[in-house]
């Protein structure tokens, strides 16, 4: 069921690993970036989630809220166990939000969520909204932000075309977010950030939303670190998971 779910992409199937690692992009970002991570976790299988509005499915609409996004993955997509979340930025709330969703559903549950440069969801971080702006606009507020976005995206209008829906959609999850606040996870939480990125103050208050381990560590670097110090981040992810 795992290899036809439309939200999941893999790069190299490995049937006997002894862990699979389902990866949640960042805001506008696709599961390109994270499957490479395959090449040095030998003994992982490793799958992105391809929400809609990006790669092979760009012609669909993409989820507006954290409840669309988690009911279209749980209605086609079976975690295959043992297995671990890995979530950066966006990516960290929408794993975040799958893994009560599956604890909701009596399914199986991540062995640890790796959550990356999102702060902690109960809290507040009004900051002015960025869905509601022109393409053009979003996209350098974007880039001032947090940074990450290619210098040829904005050269090429069609790209830009193609490409902003996805953002838009979503900056609408993360700016429309409301927590609803339920019992703790019982699973071990490990969170990563930068040094730099604005979000870091935020990460230790992750520990109120589990009953287990909560750690927190720290890399050189902003919003996108784990470009930045590549090969030490992969070390820390190896060892996490």
């Amino acid at each position: 069921m795992a290899a036809r779910s439309p939200w999941l992409v893999c790069r190299r199937r490995r049937p006997g690993a002894r862990l699979r690692l389902y990866c949640f992009p960042h805001s506008g970002g696709s599961p390109g970036e994270y499957v490479r991570w395959a090449d040095d976790l030998p003994d992982v299988e490793v799958w992105g989630i391809q929400a809609p509005g990006r790669g092979s499915r760009i012609t669909e609409t993409p989820a507006t809220s954290v409840q669309e996004f988690v009911d279209g993955l749980l209605a086609s997509t079976e975690f295959v166990a043992p297995f671990v979340f890995f979530g950066h930025s966006l990516g960290g709330l929408t794993s975040f939000e799958t893994a009560r969703a599956l604890r909701a559903a009596g399914r199986p549950l991540p062995e640890r969520l790796v959550l990356s440069a999102y702060p902690a969801p109960h809290l507040s971080h009004p900051r002015t909204p960025l869905h509601t702006l022109d393409d053009d606009e979003l996209l350098a507020a974007i880039d001032e932000r947090y940074g990450g976005l290619p210098d040829t995206l904005r050269q090429d209008p069609e790209l830009v075309r193609l490409v902003v829906p996805a953002y838009r959609a979503d900056f609408t999850i993360f700016e429309t977010y409301k927590h609803d606040p339920r019992p703790p996870l019982d699973i071990p939480l490990s969170v990563l950030g930068g040094e730099s990125d604005l979000t870091t103050p935020l990460l230790p208050e992750w520990h109120r939303h589990t009953t287990a381990d909560c750690t927190v560590q720290l890399l050189p670097g902003g919003h996108f670190y784990l470009r930045e110090q590549a090969e030490d981040f992969m070390n820390v992810l190896r060892r996490l998971i």
